[in-house]
């Protein structure tokens, strides 16, 4: 039986683990932490449960396919966002709900002039932008630039010019006011981009969203996804071992023979796939010029996170599951967003209130709180001294933005600032979600989910193909074991 080493015990890693053990390979998951999942992890303390990092997801069939693919009808219960979430404006007293529904979504941009018809124009060029490349470029492999503009030319040529607009600039064209565009542009951040930086064509991910499966929520919540693969993996005899960080390799010729841990051990298979950052490793691990860290330095990397869960002894009122707190400054907020070397004034944030939806996650009468607020990765901002009262900036602000007193009522607390993200989970200077989404680090561009040099190492995750979000890391997870399927007969088996 052909083994298998998986680095990395995260939603990438795990779905290969599941993939590989159905075709018949003997599977171990190294895992640097104490528990599987990677950024779709929990944090719990004093009778609260948070979601640490993603709280919903779209594309759904994606789980579907996975579980398919390997005989096992898809184990989670999932429950349809609408709204899909809430968006609170500074100064503005109300929120705006983004429904699926047409009718009740158009009541709520009673602001915008002939809303209905700008919007199913503008969600019809969407659809076609996911349609359209679906197929020939999100999942695909590519052998080479060639082979990536091979499929390229297969995407109708009608797109070309919105490969290289903004999304912004998209949405001046498609809406009349600038809260319609300050909406329907807030998928960039999930890329942790903003819509200045952002090509136009991800205007796909609003179709994703609002049209295509719309989002969706893990009944039990989201690390439920982590303990049902866990279950199926154990079930099936692979092996998990934690608290093991890669810090070197062996190899001879063109194959790896060991990958060495930090206490030295060696680690022998047939096969290695890394659910680590593809680029990272290439450069810290295996000392590849192409990603030293001055090179690795000029990339394009998302926006890193600052989070802070907050147990709350009382009931919160004016929140939905998922909210999000904008200022009034959107396009010079934006324009620093990357950059600065200072925490952000007035910040932009997401409030996920998973309580709201599954009371379990709360002690009865109380109140689970997770803020997540983009910020400038590491390479910016080297470090976060002022985190605490960063913190408490942003609830004092959020607790004046809903008229609820937060300070006054916390129970339990947990910050944590990009270097505490960047330690936990090796991101690069704290990028959130890894490489960012330009033209030049797609398809092709991205690095390969297979190694250059080693034939029996590969790689999956949000920085290799296709990129970033749950749904895009499942997919990953097919592409790779395609191309392990591909190599198998050059794979000796002990």
């Amino acid at each position: 039986m052909p083994e298998a080493i998986i680095v990395g015990a995260g939603l990438g890693g795990l779905s290969t683990a599941l993939r590989l053990s159905n075709k018949g390979y003997s599977v171990t998951l190294l895992e640097k932490e104490d528990r599987a999942g990677g950024r779709l992890n929990i944090l719990e303390q004093e009778g609260f449960t948070f979601d640490m990092g993603p709280s919903f997801f779209s594309m759904s069939y994606e789980f579907d396919e996975l579980f398919q693919s390997v005989g096992i009808p898809n184990p989670l219960v999932l429950d349809k966002l609408n709204p899909i979430y809430q968006i609170y404006f500074r100064n503005k007293l109300n929120p705006i709900k983004l429904y699926t529904d047409i009718d009740s979504l158009e009541k709520e941009f009673d602001f915008e002039p002939d809303f209905r018809i700008k919007y199913e124009k503008y969600m019809k060029k969407a659809g076609q932008f996911f349609h359209d490349t679906e197929g020939p470029i999100i999942k695909q492999n590519f052998d080479s630039l060639l082979d990536y503009f091979a499929h390229f030319f297969q995407v109708p040529l009608q797109h070309t010019p919105y490969l290289f607009k903004s999304m912004w600039s998209h949405l001046e064209d498609s809406f009349e006011q600038d809260r319609t565009r300050i909406i329907f542009s807030l998928v960039a951040f999930f890329l942790g981009s903003t819509p200045f930086k952002t090509p136009s064509i991800y205007s796909l991910l609003n179709y994703t969203e609002l049209k295509n499966d719309g989002y969706w929520a893990v009944k039990g919540g989201m690390y439920t996804i982590v303990r049902e693969i866990i279950s199926i993996l154990e079930s099936r005899g692979v092996k998990f071992v934690y608290q093991t960080e890669i810090v070197d390799i062996k190899s001879e010729g063109e194959k790896i023979v060991a990958l060495i841990d930090q206490k030295g051990n060696k680690w022998n298979s047939d096969v290695y796939v890394i659910n680590s950052d593809a680029a990272s490793f290439r450069g810290k691990i295996l000392k590849r010029k192409k990603f030293t860290e001055k090179k690795l330095d000029n990339m394009d990397w998302t926006l890193a996170p600052f989070t802070i869960y907050l147990g709350i002894k009382n009931k919160v009122p004016n929140l939905m599951h998922h909210n999000y707190f904008l200022g009034d400054n959107f396009q010079s907020y934006a324009s620093k967003i990357f950059t600065s070397s200072v925490p952000p004034e007035k910040p932009y944030y997401y409030v996920n209130a998973s309580s709201k939806s599954d009371p379990t996650c709360a002690p009865e009468g109380m109140e689970n709180i997770f803020i997540l607020c983009p910020v400038p990765d590491l390479r910016f901002k080297k470090s976060w001294p002022e985190k605490n009262q960063f913190a408490k900036d942003i609830i004092r602000d959020f607790e004046e933005r809903i008229g609820f007193e937060i300070l006054g009522n916390i129970k339990t607390k947990i910050i944590m600032s990009p270097e505490d993200w960047a330690q936990k989970f090796n991101l690069y200077k704290g990028s959130g979600l890894g490489l960012a989404h330009g033209m030049n680090q797609v398809g092709g561009f991205r690095p390969k989910n297979f190694d250059e040099q080693f034939s029996n190492l590969f790689y999956v995750g949000a920085s290799t193909t296709p990129g970033t979000g749950l749904p895009m890391v499942v997919i990953s997870s097919r592409l790779v074991t395609e191309r392990i399927e591909q190599s198998y007969g050059k794979i000796p088996v002990r």
